[in-house]
């Protein structure tokens, strides 16, 4: 088996590196969100005035981060 050196990777393969690498990111996001809201669910009715705006601005910031990772990529 032959050792890869630096100049055999193209840029193809550091795009395709790249690409992978975001979307991992973004389900990670999504799956965090995912979580955030599920534990939030029913609490808004006890919970302290600012709480619930709180997670939903957090969601949203998540959403957004998540949506820019592949924005205008392959």
């Amino acid at each position: 088996m032959s050792e890869l050196r630096p100049g055999d990777i193209t840029d193809e393969m550091r795009k395709a590196m790249d690409t992978a690498r975001r979307q991992g990111l973004q389900k990670d996001l999504r799956t965090l969100a995912a979580s955030i809201r599920a534990d939030a669910e029913g609490r808004y009715n006890d919970a302290q005035p600012g709480w619930q705006a709180g997670v939903e601005w957090t969601l949203l910031w998540i959403e957004n981060t998540a949506s820019h990772l592949t924005e205008g990529r392959p």
